[in-house]
């Protein structure tokens, strides 16, 4: 049967069918809509790619990238929003022709296949349309929104067809919340696929300033970070903070901060219940929102939080339905939920089941340790109300994860204990509180949770045996009573100290610290070497650390340089490899490297290794005097040997300051009172040399006390006699002289180098000494 074809007004064959014509419009652009740029531009430049799937939850804004899209891209778009009708697959077809001629008019045989009722689509529409589709004038975008919505198994076998027909240089793209009911693994194979997710739709920290802004918000940069952190890049829930910001939010009369937006509040949660909860059966809200006490799930943790066997279905049915489920690893083993969504689950399964959370969290700890997770088991038990169990956990895990270099997360713990009538109760983590705070230079706190420790040991409450070594051994560090007690608290640690316990390594090392103290290096050496060994065996790595640092400073005063310099080098290893370059304690470590650096005239090296200490220093306060005097007196002296006065006098300053707090503290005395007198003798030239010469200068100095020519040490340091050349008569300028010979001899006078005749010379090793 021959069907007439109607014309519009410019002649063009006009189709035998009517259609939904806002469905084929590209979605108007909100003025304040933020440009998706760089997404943009990775689209029109992905000509390669046949099928382009966009794929997120609710307020990503895939509609609004691909609108964008449609506006900047030279191709012209095909644009169809899909929605349930279109499960009737000759509905379907007709508005993706329909959209398909408004950019280039379809032939007579196409619109005649439209008008043969009863007749199957594979007859004479789909092969019809896909033929058309294939071989256009000009490359096209077809873009299939809401496309996840189709359920029609005709419906989904036609857009196959079409894509399996889609021309060289031209492009499909579905977009949904949830993958299309396609083949998407078979099309991963057979063609190269753009997919974009809400990873990559997540807005950058630019693009959530400038959503915000145009919401009305003024923010500044922590409240956009940390809201970014929140809402994970979420647009909507930027857009949605916004508004709760402005006009406050629970009925508060004033705007809401920023930071304190949070996914219960009512605007977000409103939109989350609406756009997701609110189509879930009761079942799989009920999962939802008990295993949302879990910061991150897998299937037999949330069999066993629930008690059930089903854990597996819901989420796998949870990722499919994409409400919000993270994905934590390559093997969709872990997952979480978002960050606002988690907010609105706790909140909800508070109030509806307050009884039943901590059963939750008792039965996520149990299962937690039990796989060897404590560290999880730690805050599921506290979240139960399980105290002791929480303490326990913590006192187990504390030092190996101080011990390598997690200390902030250690302080988080102890921060749950924080109150006295828990710490007296809880002796073990009021001494491991009270030791942290020591080494974080928090002498106050150290001293309030060791007095906790004590009262909790004098209440003879169960299993406070095994405190009492540990007590001593931090009121030996404490060093409140001078180096005699402190030697004292620290033998009586080690004698009820058993084998193998790490707090025996922490025992050694104030006991070799309060023998240096007391004048008896060499005693000292002997006592740090074994808590050198006994702290590598158990993984003690601060205490490792400093114990080496101060084995490297006592070979160096009795003048065994190339053990010092081992011994400063093995110690920066220990803390480079266990990242304690944050901890307060690593000062003394650095200041013995640099020392070490000083020695061999690399002084870039050295100036490096101080300005790291210095931004360690101030933590390191009296709460470890003898650590905190000891450290100042060693970055003192490589001041002096710098030459920089001011530095090495603040240091002198800052250790006579804790001096004045603990003035027992030995020979530390005597050392700053040395300093001071050296520093004093200083001549004031010195100050202008040392300010005045580069480090490239610096570097220099030792080797133009040799009889290396200037291109032998231009090849010594890797640059071109030039330079060399040109640094030295710079060096000449700064010291008031004319010639090299002056030059070494001004420098030798300074005290900046001391020159020798070295053999060592001819195997590339530095030439001309520090004099320390």
């Amino acid at each position: 049967m021959s069907v007439a074809i109607l014309s519009d007004s410019e002649g063009r064959a006009r189709l035998p069918f009517d259609v939904v014509a806002s469905k084929l419009s590209v979605p108007h652009r909100v003025a304040e809509t933020v440009p998706r740029t760089a997404l943009v531009n990775r689209l029109r430049a992905a000509g390669a790619f046949p099928i382009v799937l966009v794929v997120a939850p609710a307020g990503y804004g895939k509609t609004t990238l691909l609108s964008q899209w449609a506006a900047r891209d030279v191709r012209p778009f095909a644009w169809v929003t899909v929605d349930d009708r279109d499960n009737d697959p000759v509905v379907l077809l007709k508005h993706v022709a329909a959209a398909i001629d408004q950019i280039d008019p379809l032939g007579e045989d196409v619109a005649e296949a439209f008008d043969r009722p009863g007749e199957s689509i594979w007859d004479a529409i789909v092969p019809r349309l896909s033929a058309e589709l294939s071989s256009p004038p000009s490359p096209f975008v077809l873009v299939l929104d809401n496309a996840d919505v189709l359920e029609s198994v005709e419906s989904l076998a036609a857009i196959g067809v079409l894509i399996e027909n889609i021309p060289h240089h031209s492009m499909i793209a579905l977009a949904g919340r949830t993958l299309p009911k396609l083949p998407i693994a078979a099309f991963r194979v057979a063609e190269p696929l753009l997919e974009l997710g809400s990873h990559e739709l997540a807005l950058s920290r630019r693009e959530a300033e400038l959503l915000l802004r145009a919401s009305g918000v003024e923010p500044d940069a922590a409240e956009i970070a940390g809201l970014l952190r929140k809402t994970e890049g979420w647009a909507a829930g930027l857009r949605l903070a916004a508004l709760a910001s402005q006009e406050g939010g629970d009925g508060l009369d004033g705007p809401l901060d920023l930071a304190d937006v949070t996914g219960d509040e009512r605007y977000i949660a409103d939109y989350l219940r609406s756009e997701y909860l609110s189509q879930l059966a009761p079942e799989a809200l009920c999962f939802l929102q008990r295993t949302s006490v879990l910061d991150k799930m897998c299937a037999p943790l949330c069999d066993a939080v629930l008690r059930t066997k089903r854990s597996g279905l819901e989420l796998e049915a949870i990722e499919q339905a994409n409400l919000f489920l993270v994905q934590l690893d390559h093997h969709r083993g872990w997952f979480r939920y978002h960050h606002l969504l988690l907010d609105l689950l706790r909140r909800e399964v508070e109030e509806q089941e307050p009884d039943l959370v901590p059963v939750l969290h008792r039965r996520a700890a149990h299962w937690y340790e039990a796989h060897g997770d404590p560290e999880s088991a730690l805050s599921h038990a506290y979240a139960a109300g399980d105290i002791d169990d929480a303490a326990r956990i913590l006192s187990s895990i504390a030092d190996e994860a101080h011990n390598s270099g997690r200390v902030a997360e250690v302080e988080a713990w102890l921060d749950l204990f924080d109150h006295e009538d828990r710490l007296h109760r809880h002796p073990g983590v009021a001494i491991q509180g009270s030791g942290i705070h020591a080494v974080r230079g928090r002498a106050e706190e150290a001293d309030r949770w060791l007095q906790a420790a004590e009262r909790g040991v004098a209440s003879k409450r169960k299993g406070v045996t095994a405190v009492r070594p540990k007590i001593a051994v931090v009121r030996s560090a404490l060093c409140a009573d001078g180096p005699a007690k402190m030697q004292s608290d620290a033998k009586s640690a080690i004698s009820k100290l058993p084998e193998g316990d790490a707090w025996l390594p922490a025992a050694l090392l104030v006991h070799g610290a309060a023998t240096v103290l007391l004048g008896d290096a060499d005693r000292a050496d002997v006592i740090f070497e074994e808590a050198v060994e006994r702290a590598a065996r158990t993984g003690s790595n601060e205490t490792h650390a400093i114990a080496v640092a101060e084995r490297s400073l006592i070979a160096a005063a009795r003048d065994d340089l190339r053990a010092a310099d081992d011994l400063a080098e093995e110690a920066q290893h220990v803390v480079e490899e266990a990242e304690l370059g944050s901890y307060p304690t690593s000062a003394l470590v650095l200041a013995a490297s640099a020392r070490s650096r000083l020695r061999h005239g690399q002084w870039d090296r050295a100036r490096d290794r101080l300005t790291a200490a210095m931004r360690l220093i101030s933590d390191l306060t009296y709460a470890l005097p003898w650590l905190a005097v000891q450290a100042r007196i060693e970055l003192a002296d490589a001041y002096v040997t710098l030459r920089d006065r001011e530095a090495g006098r603040l240091m002198l300053e800052e250790a006579r300051g804790i001096l004045t707090a603990r003035p027992a503290l030995g020979v530390l005395g005597e050392g700053v009172e040395r300093l001071e007198q050296e520093i004093a003798a200083m001549p004031q030239t010195q100050d202008r040399v040392s300010s005045g010469l580069t480090r490239a200068e610096l570097r220099l100095l030792p080797l133009l006390s040799t009889h290396l020519s200037f291109k032998e040490i231009g090849e010594r340091l890797h640059v071109s006699r030039n330079t060399i050349k040109t640094q030295a008569i710079s060096v000449y300028r700064k010291l008031g002289v004319s010639s090299r010979s002056e030059a070494v001899a001004i420098a030798e006078d300074l005290g900046l180098v001391q020159a020798t005749e070295d053999p060592r010379l001819e195997l590339g090793e530095p030439i001309g000494s520090v004099s320390l």
